[in-house]
């Protein structure tokens, strides 16, 4: 992450609650990935708003035998000012309690955990402990209470965590839900997850298109992102000889590190015979190139197996591009059909291809743009900052 502030902040102002001392847990730079951009712009915007913000993050997030990409690590050391104090080491508990004191000597108002995999309860949920008995309010925004591909002891796991917590923030209707399916019964506040605005101003899609050397009038897909089997990039692969019937001269971009063996990816590529008509990047997209894949596009494609909510749909509303996406978990709450994009059954190959080559031959391109436009209105920042501020007075009042 190459930047902690952001367009959207806004200066305190005379109404808002009394600033707090907050520190927030979670991953951050060094560590790459979504949640770690979320967590670096969320500091800057509280400390935009007067609140005195410091961040812990870990000393060891996976070991390396359990993490399936190539690197947890931003692939350049960062020129901003963000600082992140690395203390968590996720399989070693002494370092949980050395944690825990770090932060009782600075006597918080509040931590605030960013919560997403069961992996990280263990940790999350002692220091949690450790910090409620001396008096240190502990809350939580979950991106996920169940993971995507769930294994045994998941939700014990989870509920070992969100236990702990005197307050919740759920960055979907389904988050929500599943926190309510784990029998927590910690308030649970709804906040959807805020549009990503640290990519930079859009370039012209003629830029775009020319740095990644794509037919400046083609109909161009993207799938973006970390490359899992939940995300259903094989049912796309499957989907596009029909795509191509109909729109001969179609690229799909796909621009993202597998977690896993691309061989079966490859191998359905060769057999559908759709090298001419695939760009794939495999790789970690770093934050100054999201621009070019997004802005290069016409549609965002999110055929997802299961989801709970999008950082990618996000991305595409900051860009302004409009999606297909599956309705499965938060994506059609994220993505209203036919306003901002379109909705399709999940595993569904045909329907996929159908929305695909709608969107296209009806030339539905202003209208879902002009729908993108005004549903990211609803995914600002100042909501979740809001929400925060909310808790943290309730608590302090309680």
């Amino acid at each position: 992450m190459k930047q902690n502030t952001a367009p959207h902040l806004h200066r305190l102002s005379a109404a808002a609650p009394t600033p707090k001392s907050i520190f927030l847990i979670g991953p951050a730079y060094p560590y790459r990935g979504g949640i770690a951009q979320f967590l670096q712009v969320m500091s800057a915007g509280l400390s935009e708003r007067g609140h005195r913000v410091k961040t812990v993050t870990f000393r060891r997030q996976y070991p390396a035998l359990f993490f399936p990409g190539k690197s947890q690590f931003v692939p350049h050391p960062s020129t901003d000012s963000f600082v992140a104090v690395r203390l968590i080491d996720t399989i070693q508990p002494w370092s949980w309690c050395k944690t825990a004191r770090y932060i009782l000597r600075e006597q918080p108002d509040a931590v605030i955990f960013k919560y997403w995999m069961p992996f990280f309860a263990p940790a999350f949920g002692t220091i949690g402990r450790l910090l409620r008995r001396r008096g240190i309010r502990v809350l939580a925004i979950v991106h996920n209470a169940i993971p995507h591909e769930p294994r045994w002891g998941d939700a014990a796991l989870s509920r070992y965590f969100l236990r702990t917590c005197d307050g919740l923030i759920a960055l979907s209707s389904v988050v929500k839900e599943e926190i309510r399916s784990l029998n927590i019964k910690t308030s649970v506040s709804l906040v959807g997850h805020p549009v990503y605005s640290n990519f930079g101003k859009p370039k012209t899609k003629e830029e775009a298109r020319q740095l990644l050397g794509l037919p400046a009038d083609a109909p161009v897909l993207l799938f973006f992102g970390l490359i899992r089997h939940y995300k259903g990039l094989q049912v796309l692969l499957e989907a596009m000889p029909q795509v191509l019937r109909t729109l001969p001269q179609t690229r799909l971009v796909i621009a993202g590190e597998f977690y896993g063996s691309p061989q079966n990816t490859l191998d359905t590529i060769a057999r559908q015979q759709l090298q001419d008509r695939i760009v794939l990047h495999d790789r970690f997209i770093e934050d100054d190139q999201v621009k070019t894949y997004f802005c290069a596009c016409d549609l965002v494609v999110q055929p997802y197996l299961s989801a709970s909510q999008s950082g990618v749909a996000q991305i595409a509303y900051h860009f302004n591009r409009p999606l297909v996406v599956t309705d499965v978990g938060g994506l059609a709450e994220i993505v209203p059909h036919e306003k901002a994009g379109l909705v399709v059954p999940p595993q569904n190959p045909q329907a996929l291809a159908a929305a695909i080559c709608r969107f296209f031959v009806e030339q539905m391109a202003p209208q879902l743009q002009r729908g993108v436009a005004e549903e990211k209105r609803k995914y600002s920042w100042e909501r979740l900052y809001e929400a925060i501020e909310a808790l943290l007075q309730r608590q302090s009042s309680a």
